[in-house]
Protein backbone atom coordinates (compact mmCIF):
# COMPACT_ATOMS: atom_id res chain seq x y z
CA UNK A 1 0.00 0.00 0.00
CA UNK A 2 1.14 3.27 -1.21
CA UNK A 3 1.27 6.94 1.20
CA UNK A 4 -1.80 7.52 -1.17
CA UNK A 5 -3.43 4.47 0.27
CA UNK A 6 -2.47 4.94 3.70
CA UNK A 7 -4.09 8.68 3.26
CA UNK A 8 -7.05 7.01 2.31
CA UNK A 9 -7.77 4.25 4.23
CA UNK A 10 -7.34 6.64 7.52
CA UNK A 11 -9.95 9.60 6.18
CA UNK A 12 -12.20 6.86 5.99
CA UNK A 13 -11.62 5.22 8.87
CA UNK A 14 -12.45 8.16 10.73
CA UNK A 15 -16.17 8.58 9.07
CA UNK A 16 -16.82 5.12 9.72
CA UNK A 17 -17.74 4.05 12.98
CA UNK A 18 -18.21 0.45 14.22
CA UNK A 19 -16.87 -1.62 11.21
CA UNK A 20 -18.24 -5.51 11.42
CA UNK A 21 -16.12 -8.36 11.06
CA UNK A 22 -17.65 -12.05 9.45
CA UNK A 23 -16.23 -14.85 11.06
CA UNK A 24 -18.15 -18.48 11.19
CA UNK A 25 -20.84 -17.12 10.13
CA UNK A 26 -21.24 -14.45 12.85
CA UNK A 27 -21.09 -11.13 12.49
CA UNK A 28 -19.40 -9.09 15.73
CA UNK A 29 -18.31 -5.25 15.91
CA UNK A 30 -14.77 -4.57 15.80
CA UNK A 31 -15.25 -1.42 18.21
CA UNK A 32 -17.87 -0.32 20.79
CA UNK A 33 -18.42 3.20 22.28
CA UNK A 34 -20.87 4.25 25.12
CA UNK A 35 -24.36 3.35 24.69
CA UNK A 36 -27.07 6.17 24.14
CA UNK A 37 -31.05 5.48 23.11
CA UNK A 38 -31.91 4.46 20.20
CA UNK A 39 -34.14 7.56 19.82
CA UNK A 40 -31.55 9.77 19.03
CA UNK A 41 -31.44 8.76 15.06
CA UNK A 42 -35.04 9.29 14.27
CA UNK A 43 -37.45 12.42 14.95
CA UNK A 44 -40.47 12.79 13.20
CA UNK A 45 -39.62 13.09 9.67
CA UNK A 46 -37.13 9.97 10.59
CA UNK A 47 -39.56 7.06 10.71
CA UNK A 48 -37.16 4.29 12.94
CA UNK A 49 -37.88 1.18 11.10
CA UNK A 50 -38.23 -1.92 13.88
CA UNK A 51 -40.06 -4.86 12.03
CA UNK A 52 -39.50 -6.03 8.17
CA UNK A 53 -43.19 -5.78 8.09
CA UNK A 54 -42.57 -1.84 8.75
CA UNK A 55 -40.02 -1.64 5.98
CA UNK A 56 -42.02 -3.38 3.47
CA UNK A 57 -44.74 -0.50 4.27
CA UNK A 58 -43.07 2.14 4.37
CA UNK A 59 -40.82 1.86 0.98
CA UNK A 60 -43.90 -0.02 -0.72
CA UNK A 61 -45.69 3.52 0.43
CA UNK A 62 -42.74 5.45 -1.15
CA UNK A 63 -42.68 3.57 -4.21
CA UNK A 64 -46.53 4.34 -4.46
CA UNK A 65 -45.93 8.23 -4.08
CA UNK A 66 -43.43 8.19 -6.47
CA UNK A 67 -40.94 9.08 -3.85
CA UNK A 68 -36.97 8.30 -3.13
CA UNK A 69 -36.09 7.06 -0.20
CA UNK A 70 -33.04 7.64 1.97
CA UNK A 71 -32.02 4.69 4.75
CA UNK A 72 -29.64 5.32 7.32
CA UNK A 73 -28.41 2.18 8.82
CA UNK A 74 -27.09 3.19 12.25
CA UNK A 75 -26.12 1.79 15.96
CA UNK A 76 -26.87 3.73 18.53
CA UNK A 77 -23.94 3.60 20.68
CA UNK A 78 -21.54 4.60 17.48
CA UNK A 79 -20.00 8.05 18.00
CA UNK A 80 -19.96 8.78 14.10
CA UNK A 81 -23.29 7.27 13.68
CA UNK A 82 -24.62 9.60 16.42
CA UNK A 83 -22.45 12.71 14.99
CA UNK A 84 -24.58 12.24 11.66
CA UNK A 85 -27.88 11.77 13.43
CA UNK A 86 -28.63 15.68 13.57
CA UNK A 87 -27.23 16.70 10.19
CA UNK A 88 -29.75 13.51 8.88
CA UNK A 89 -32.81 14.49 10.74
CA UNK A 90 -32.18 18.73 9.71
CA UNK A 91 -32.20 17.04 5.95
CA UNK A 92 -35.40 15.52 6.55
CA UNK A 93 -37.23 18.45 7.85
CA UNK A 94 -36.14 20.20 4.82
CA UNK A 95 -37.02 17.44 2.55
CA UNK A 96 -40.52 16.16 3.11
CA UNK A 97 -40.54 15.02 -0.26
CA UNK A 98 -38.06 12.08 0.04
CA UNK A 99 -39.01 9.65 2.61
CA UNK A 100 -35.93 9.13 5.74
CA UNK A 101 -35.79 5.45 7.46
CA UNK A 102 -33.28 4.63 9.92
CA UNK A 103 -32.66 0.97 11.03
CA UNK A 104 -30.40 0.33 14.28
CA UNK A 105 -28.63 -2.76 12.97
CA UNK A 106 -28.08 -4.76 15.96
CA UNK A 107 -32.39 -4.85 16.14
CA UNK A 108 -32.81 -6.18 12.37
CA UNK A 109 -29.33 -8.15 12.54
CA UNK A 110 -30.94 -10.70 9.46
CA UNK A 111 -32.47 -8.04 7.31
CA UNK A 112 -29.33 -6.14 7.83
CA UNK A 113 -27.09 -8.66 6.85
CA UNK A 114 -29.03 -8.80 3.20
CA UNK A 115 -28.10 -5.89 2.42
CA UNK A 116 -24.29 -6.15 3.40
CA UNK A 117 -23.32 -3.73 5.96
CA UNK A 118 -20.41 -3.47 7.14
CA UNK A 119 -19.74 -0.45 8.90
CA UNK A 120 -22.61 2.35 10.68
CA UNK A 121 -23.47 4.37 9.45
CA UNK A 122 -24.48 3.58 6.03
CA UNK A 123 -27.11 4.92 4.03
CA UNK A 124 -28.84 4.03 0.66
CA UNK A 125 -30.71 5.67 -1.81
CA UNK A 126 -33.80 4.17 -3.18
CA UNK A 127 -36.38 4.80 -6.22
CA UNK A 128 -39.27 2.41 -6.68
CA UNK A 129 -37.25 -0.09 -3.86
CA UNK A 130 -34.39 -0.20 -5.98
CA UNK A 131 -30.64 1.24 -4.55
CA UNK A 132 -29.52 3.62 -6.93
CA UNK A 133 -26.89 5.05 -4.60
CA UNK A 134 -24.78 4.24 -0.76
CA UNK A 135 -22.86 6.27 1.18
CA UNK A 136 -20.41 4.53 3.73
CA UNK A 137 -19.28 6.85 6.66
CA UNK A 138 -20.79 10.14 8.38
CA UNK A 139 -19.58 12.48 5.79
CA UNK A 140 -21.85 15.02 6.23
CA UNK A 141 -20.87 17.12 3.21
CA UNK A 142 -21.38 14.29 1.04
CA UNK A 143 -24.89 13.02 2.29
CA UNK A 144 -25.89 16.44 2.33
CA UNK A 145 -24.69 16.48 -1.36
CA UNK A 146 -26.62 13.61 -2.62
CA UNK A 147 -29.95 14.13 -0.61
CA UNK A 148 -29.64 18.49 -2.42
CA UNK A 149 -29.55 16.17 -5.61
CA UNK A 150 -32.29 13.81 -5.32
CA UNK A 151 -34.63 16.60 -4.13
CA UNK A 152 -33.34 18.83 -6.91
CA UNK A 153 -34.23 16.08 -9.60
CA UNK A 154 -37.52 14.91 -11.02
CA UNK A 155 -39.00 11.61 -9.57
CA UNK A 156 -40.67 9.28 -12.03
CA UNK A 157 -42.79 6.28 -10.45
CA UNK A 158 -43.25 3.09 -12.33
CA UNK A 159 -46.56 3.31 -11.27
Amino acid sequence: MDDQQVSSVRALSSELCCPWEIAAGQRRRLRKTESVPTGELSNENVHLVTTTEMWEEKTSEATENGKMVVVNFSTPWCKNSRVIASTYCQLANKNPSIVFLTINVEELREFCASWEIKATPTFFFLKDGREVDKLVGANKAELQKKIMAIAASPVKSSH
